[in-house]
């Protein structure tokens, strides 16, 4: 089970993935040329949402039409340091209709 994680620091908003950083995946979609952030619906939540479930997923495409919704749904409503598991993930996928694997 992976687990992520945010918080924010002097560096500014930081995400891990089992403890290392999460790729933004700017190569599949540039949402925010700041990187990650949360709390609030935007481009950088957006691009939070994307990195999260391409990792999760590993599927690019598939998590680029999820985006929007788990951005507004999950993404939004995190609070400054966070984490999210695998389970939250999926559950929060069956959430909004989308089977998770």
């Amino acid at each position: 089970m992976k687990v992520y994680e945010g918080g924010r620091g002097l560096a500014g908003a930081q995400v891990t993935v089992n403890g290392a950083p999460l790729d933004p995946r700017f190569d599949v979609r540039r949402f925010s040329p700041a990187g990650f952030e949360w709390t609030y619906v935007g481009d950088g939540p957006r691009q939070l949402a994307l990195a999260i479930l391409c990792d999760h997923l590993g599927d690019e495409q598939r998590a680029l039409a999820l985006t929007e919704a788990f951005m507004r749904e999950v993404v939004a409503e995190l609070d400054n340091g966070w984490e999210l598991t695998s389970a939250d993930i999926d559950e929060a996928l069956a959430r909004l209709g989308a089977a998770a694997r």
